[in-house]
């Protein structure tokens, strides 16, 4: 498994339409093939930032991923929305091992 944590800041007035296009992404990011889970959560005491987490089959995968058109159209419409760069942390799963994962 190939696993990617994303953290995103928006601005502030641009959360609910962040919300909208990023569920539109993780719904459709679901439906790929090589992805395991695609999770998106929402910060409770900071609402304006969140985090993705993203399981995929293999490190391919999460390349053939940011080659869809629903994460092209995610990517430019949140990009201006953005209150700084988002960060991306890559893990490699040990627990439970790749063959457990269904």
């Amino acid at each position: 498994m190939f696993t990617v944590i994303v953290s995103i800041q928006v601005l502030p007035e641009c959360v609910d339409d962040f919300i909208a296009i990023t569920r539109y992404n993780a719904e459709n990011s679901r439906k790929e093939a090589g992805v395991v889970r695609f999770d998106f959560f929402q910060e409770i005491d900071n609402p304006a930032s969140f985090r993705l987490v993203e399981i995929y089959r293999g490190k391919e995968d999460q390349a053939a991923h940011q080659q869809t058109a629903h994460y092209l159209k995610w990517r430019e419409t949140v990009s201006p929305m953005m209150a700084g760069e988002r960060t991306r942390v890559f893990l490699r799963n040990l627990d439970p091992s790749d063959a457990e994962w269904k």
